[in-house]
């Protein structure tokens, strides 16, 4: 494993004991942070899913039901209706909590699902497809509110993935490598000194 190329002296040492403790914490705060992350993506996911299925479901009724009103009003006449109509859908960026954190999220203010023309126009089969595709398009923003959270969470969760493997495998080992070069160094050092001592004071006590 590589070690820092530094020179093997006490105060080296310190710097390198304050780095691998500042590490060791941080890995483990990053690792405790990985897995709230993971279950709370988790929990986003599982509700994406039964967005889904409920996006399916109502999608199952909704195209019917255009359908019928195709048949019963005509394509024609339809595209006449339509044209009249006009809903106003706001759409703003938010703060969302997930996950200990505030991540930028999505809200979608939906307007009242009304019938915008003439009741002598109107068909029944045009009032169900209206009110079939409000609620289809209800479950699309909320679909797509907790799909812009999961991506987000996705994003961080990678972040902190890179960051927890970086000191796992890069940092961490790096200074413990290099705190166990110094130690031996220094250990080296000073049993070096000891001898040479203890060589001076014989020579010292023969003369």
């Amino acid at each position: 494993m590589a070690r820092d190329q530094i020179a093997p002296t006490k105060s080296n040492l310190f710097r390198v004991k304050e780095r691998l403790a500042t590490a060791e914490e941080g890995y483990d705060l990053l690792e405790q942070k990985r897995e709230i992350l993971v279950m709370e993506l988790m929990r986003q996911v599982e509700e994406v899913k039964l967005l889904e299925r409920d996006l399916d479901a109502r999608a199952a009724t909704a195209y019917p039901a255009l359908k019928r009103m195709l048949v019963a009003v005509g394509r024609e006449r339809a595209d006449r209706l339509a044209r009249d109509i006009r809903y106003r859908f706001d759409l703003e960026e938010k703060r969302v909590a997930a996950a200990g954190m505030t991540l930028p999220g999505l809200e979608i203010r939906m307007p009242n699902a009304e019938l915008k023309y003439s009741p002598a126009n109107s068909f029944a089969e045009c009032d169900e497809t209206v009110l079939e595709f409000f609620e289809l398009l209800k479950i699309c923003t909320e679909l797509a509110a907790v799909r812009t959270i999961a991506w987000r969470l996705a994003r961080e969760l990678r972040k902190t993935q890179r960051r927890v493997n970086a000191l796992e495998k890069m940092v961490i080992p790096t200074a413990r490598d290099t705190k166990a070069y110094i130690e031996a160094a220094l250990e080296e050092r000073e049993r070096d000194s000891f001898f040479t001592s203890k060589l001076l004071k014989r020579k010292a006590g023969k003369e």
